[in-house]
C-alpha cells in the first residue's frame, strides 16, 4: 500500500478507482463501514480503492482556534486504512484555497480528473465543497454527470451513531474504554519522550514523558492502564521494535508535586532498563484506573503506586 501526498502524487495514467472520502479522524468503526464497503466494491468492479482524507483537519483552516482535538496522527491514520484493506491512500493538504471550491469543482478536480473515480462511498452525512454546499444528494447528482456511482453507507454500529466526536466527548471525560469500544481499538496518543522531572525513576518507577504534537486528544486528567512502544516514523527506525510493554500511564499534573505542567508519563512495567530519551511512542489506553491524588506524603504515593502496577499486571496479563 502507498500513500499519495497532493494529487500531483496520483501515478500519471492512473486508471479507474473506487474512492472513499471523509477526514477518517480516529478510523474509528463508522469509518471501517465506509472503508470496507469502498473496498467491496472496487473488487465488484475490478478497480483498486483509494481513500481520500485530509491534513491539517479542515477547521483548523476554516475555523482557527476552533476545530477538535485530533484522534489520529496522519501516519497512523494511513496505517490504520490500510489494515482495512484500501489499496492507497491519499492524504489532501486542506487549505483555504482548497476550502473554497465549489462541490462541483472538488468533484472535477479530485474524483474526476485525477483519481477517476467509478464509485464513491461516503458516509450518510457527508458534506463537500465551499461552506460545506454538497451533501450526498449534490454527490448523486453530480455522479450521474460525470459517470461514478455514489453510495452512502450508516456509521452506525450495533444500532450506536459512531462518530469521531463521540470519541471526544468519552476521552474528555475519562471514558477510555468506551473510546475503545467506538474505536474498535484503544485510543493512541503518540509523541517524541523527553526528559522531565524524573520525579519516577527516583521514586523507583521511570516513566516515558510524551511530548505529544498539538491538539492531540488526551484523556481527561487521571491514571490508566495500557500499553508502550516504541514506533518508527518515515526512514527513522524504533528502537527495541517488535517489542510491546503493559504501562501504567499518569496524566495530569501530578499534584503531590506542585506547579507540574500537564504531562503524559508511561511507565513500562517491569521494564527499568529502557532508554526511551528522543524516541517516538505510542501510548495506547486500555482503562481508566483512578482520578489523580495528592498524597500527604512520598510513602503514601509510592504504596499507591504499587497498587495501580499490581492492577495494570492484571488487566494486561
Amino acid at each position: 500500500m502507498r500513500s499519495w501526498h497532493g494529487l500531483g502524487d496520483v501515478p500519471a495514467g492512473w486508471g479507474r478507482s473506487v474512492v472513499t472520502i471523509g477526514v477518517f479522524d480516529g478510523v474509528h468503526r463508522g469509518h471501517r463501514l465506509m472503508a470496507e464497503r469502498a473496498v467491496a466494491m472496487a473488487r465488484e468492479m475490478g478497480v483498486p480503492s483509494v481513500a481520500v482524507t485530509f491534513d491539517p483537519h479542515p477547521g483548523e483552516v476554516v475555523r482557527p482556534g476552533t476545530h477538535p482535538p485530533r484522534l489520529t496522527s496522519p501516519r497512523h491514520r494511513i496505517e490504520l486504512l490500510a489494515a482495512l484493506g484500501v489499496d492507497e491512500v491519499c492524504v489532501l493538504p486542506f487549505t483555504l484555497e482548497f476550502s473554497q471550491m465549489t462541490p462541483d469543482e472538488f468533484v472535477q478536480t479530485v474524483l474526476v480528473d485525477r483519481l477517476h473515480a467509478a464509485g464513491v462511498v461516503v458516509g450518510e452525512n457527508f458534506r463537500f465543497g465551499h461552506q460545506a454546499a454538497g451533501d450526498v444528494e449534490t454527490l448523486h447528482t453530480l455522479g450521474d454527470k460525470y459517470d461514478f456511482v455514489a453510495e452512502a453507507v450508516p456509521l452506525v454500529s450495533n444500532g450506536e451513531a459512531i462518530s469521531s466526536s463521540l470519541v471526544r466527548e468519552r476521552l474528555v471525560v475519562g471514558d477510555v474504554a468506551g473510546a475503545a469500544d467506538a474505536l474498535g481499538r484503544s485510543h493512541r496518543v503518540e509523541g517524541v519522550v523527553v526528559r522531565g522531572y524524573q520525579r519516577g525513576r527516583q521514586l523507583g518507577f521511570p516513566t516515558a514523558n510524551v511530548e505529544s504534537p498539538q491538539f492531540t486528544a488526551i484523556p481527561a486528567d487521571g491514571v490508566y492502564a495500557g500499553w508502550l512502544q516504541c514506533v518508527p516514523v518515515g526512514n527513522i527506525p524504533a528502537p527495541y521494535a517488535g517489542e510491546r510493554w503493559p504501562a501504567a500511564i499518569s496524566v495530569g499534573t501530578n499534584p503531590t508535586f506542585e506547579g507540574v505542567p500537564r504531562t503524559v508519563e508511561a511507565h513500562a512495567i517491569n521494564r527499568d532498563d529502557l532508554d526511551l530519551y528522543g524516541a517516538h511512542v505510542a501510548v495506547d489506553f486500555d482503562a481508566r484506573l483512578r482520578d489523580n491524588l495528592k498524597f500527604d506524603s512520598i510513602e503514601a504515593l509510592v504504596a499507591q503506586i504499587h497498587r495501580d502496577v499490581s492492577e495494570v499486571g492484571r488487566l494486561t496479563s
